[in-house]
């Protein structure tokens, strides 16, 4: 079987796998810079306030996987989802 022809069997299956968000926030203010994700990462509405979008995120399962401080005023949050 043409490796191609099994590529595009999977195509509209269920994706098992992890999500991945990342979320940018000013420290002093409280305050969502940038939000992206993966492609079919589950959304809650992002919230201006940094604090408030990374609750929405936590509530529906994902995890801190890593932080990093970007600056003095700006540090991103890597957040991940197992889906099984």
């Amino acid at each position: 079987m043409h490796s191609s022809y099994r590529q595009q069997q999977i195509i509209g299956t269920a994706w098992v796998g992890r999500h991945v968000v990342i979320l940018r926030c000013n420290t002093y203010r409280n305050q969502l810079l940038s939000l992206e994700k993966s492609f079919v990462a589950p959304l809650e509405p992002a919230h201006p306030n940094c604090a408030e979008t990374l609750s929405r995120f936590l509530s529906i399962g994902y995890e801190i996987y890593h932080t990093i401080m970007i600056s003095a005023t700006e540090i991103q949050y890597i957040l991940i989802k197992n889906n099984h």
